[in-house]
């Protein structure tokens, strides 16, 4: 993870971002996610659990003409994120909104052109002591059949969804997604270097069926001493240090 000066403020090229008090931190799954995701020509976008905002400031400074809707079910983590939003100078274009995807999807007749998530995924295993941090990774409050249910209400027919999640977890949400008629249009393998096996997936989803775009993403070089130009021509518009 490319840390800031205090682990409690993160500073992007564009904006910064807080996060005393929300569950989850700035990490690197959500600013790859950002990053890789493309809004070009998107006039609405929707980011399923903000967190801190971070992935909708990401939005709303790659597509200067998008609207960006950022949902979060955690009171204190929207609160912050509202906060980093009205700091930053995207405040105009992005609106926070506490509450569930699922009831937001059953009140609102809204369909955006991409939505993009860093969703909860460990569906097993040991639970957090901390329960607003177990209510975020694991998927308590947000079982991925809800998400998928709620992105095919919200999507357009010509939209794209957009998410990152662990390798398994991923080949899981790719089978249930095409059983909901989600069908995969592109698909990165994220790798930390080329010896270790592949650790995330990053994964276009779409309505409508296409040949399916498959690469792969390598985080450091060789000597693990320094990160590879790919990496670096992915998130340099916002890392301080690229």
């Amino acid at each position: 993870m490319i840390s800031s000066k205090s682990s409690n403020t993160f500073k992007f090229k564009q904006f910064v971002i807080k996060q005393d008090n929300c569950t989850m931190k700035v990490n690197t799954d959500g600013v790859l996610l950002g990053a890789w995701a493309d809004p070009s020509g998107a006039s609405n976008v929707l980011d399923i659990g903000t967190g801190t905002g971070v992935i909708a400031l990401m939005m709303a400074q790659k597509e200067p003409s998008a609207k960006i809707t950022g949902i979060e079910i955690d009171e204190s983590s929207s609160l912050e994120a509202m906060e980093n939003v009205s700091n930053s100078k995207f405040a105009d274009r992005v609106e926070i909104i506490q509450r569930s995807i699922q009831d937001y999807a059953k009140n609102n007749k809204k369909q955006f052109d991409l939505i993009i998530s860093n969703p909860p995924f460990f569906t097993g295993g040991t639970f957090s002591a901390n329960e607003n941090k177990a209510n975020v990774r694991h998927t308590i409050k947000l079982p991925h059949g809800d998400l998928l249910i709620a992105v095919n209400t919200l999507l357009h027919p010509e939209g794209n969804f957009a998410l990152i999640l662990p390798y398994i977890e991923g080949l899981r949400f790719i089978e249930l997604a095409e059983r909901s008629k989600l069908h995969l249009s592109k698909l990165t393998e994220v790798r930390h270097h080329s010896d270790k096996p592949v650790e995330r997936l990053l994964i276009l989803l779409q309505k409508r069926k296409e040949n399916v775009k498959h690469e792969e993403l390598l985080i450091m070089d060789e000597d693990l001493q320094s990160y590879t130009q790919q990496f670096i021509s992915l998130t340099r518009d916002f890392y301080q240090i690229f």
